[in-house]
């Protein structure tokens, strides 16, 4: 590896919502959706490169627009609701190496779908997983609720069942919540991951995966109008990656 590590950004964005149609070119405070993960990458100091992968010939314009890398339209047989993460992954890392020769040392996915991002956020996971020699780093939020509190009810039974056992605690459930150990919430804000990883462990995190908790305010993913409107109140208030017109 370089003394200077190469990153990659990676934003998927594909076409097809069945939730939203539309979301990612869908307008928050005054710019598309994408926009905001795409002005994210631009402004880390530690990624080289900010890229679009998308199925969509009108996304792929909308990010150019905003000057981001649209090198390649993602296929379609990789761009269905059932299409996994690491797939796309796998594509575009193939593409690069096999047209361009590039490789990167480390990838940071942005998902447009959670735009709230304070301004360092990225420089931040970069730097601490390279210091900490991790596999991957993922963004948490303490968790709104306790899963030692959850049940699972099989189609068929009479009785549920808790979710989680916790040793040393024969009913967790019963036993007040700031007794039980705290839990985090992974959301999509951002992660950074070893290209090895994709590429040999044929995995997004491995096995040695860095938490970087973030205040739950940031917390923003976007499926619904609700969440788009919950999303611009959060921007305009907080200090974030942001527009200024």
């Amino acid at each position: 590896m370089s003394q200077t590590p190469t990153v990659l950004a990676l934003i998927p964005a594909r076409g097809g919502s069945k939730g939203l149609p539309g979301k990612n070119v869908k307008p928050l405070a005054g710019h598309p959706l994408l926009a905001y993960s795409i002005k994210a990458g631009q402004e880390a100091t530690l990624v080289n490169r900010t890229l679009v992968t998308t199925d969509s010939k009108n996304i792929a314009e909308v990010a150019r627009q905003y000057k981001a890398e649209v090198p390649f339209l993602r296929p379609a047989e990789i761009s269905g609701d059932f299409a996994n993460d690491l797939s796309f992954w796998h594509h575009a890392l193939e593409w690069l190496a096999t047209k361009e020769n590039y490789r990167p040392d480390y990838v940071v996915q942005l998902r447009p779908t959670s735009p709230v991002r304070p301004r360092d956020l990225i420089d931040r996971g970069i730097q601490k997983l390279l210091e900490t020699g991790g596999d991957s780093l993922r963004v948490v939020t303490p968790a709104p609720q306790t899963p030692y509190k959850m049940w699972r009810i099989a189609e068929g039974e009479k009785s549920m069942h808790p979710l989680l056992n916790l040793s040393g605690t024969p009913e967790p459930y019963n036993e007040p919540r700031q007794s039980l150990p705290p839990v985090y919430w992974q959301i999509g804000t951002l992660d950074v991951i070893k290209t090895t990883v994709i590429t040999e462990q044929n995995s997004l995190s491995g096995r040695h995966i860095i938490p970087f908790v973030l205040e739950e305010k940031y917390a923003v993913d976007i499926d619904t109008e609700k969440d788009f409107n919950r999303a611009a109140e959060v921007i305009q208030r907080a200090d974030c990656i942001k527009f200024d017109e």
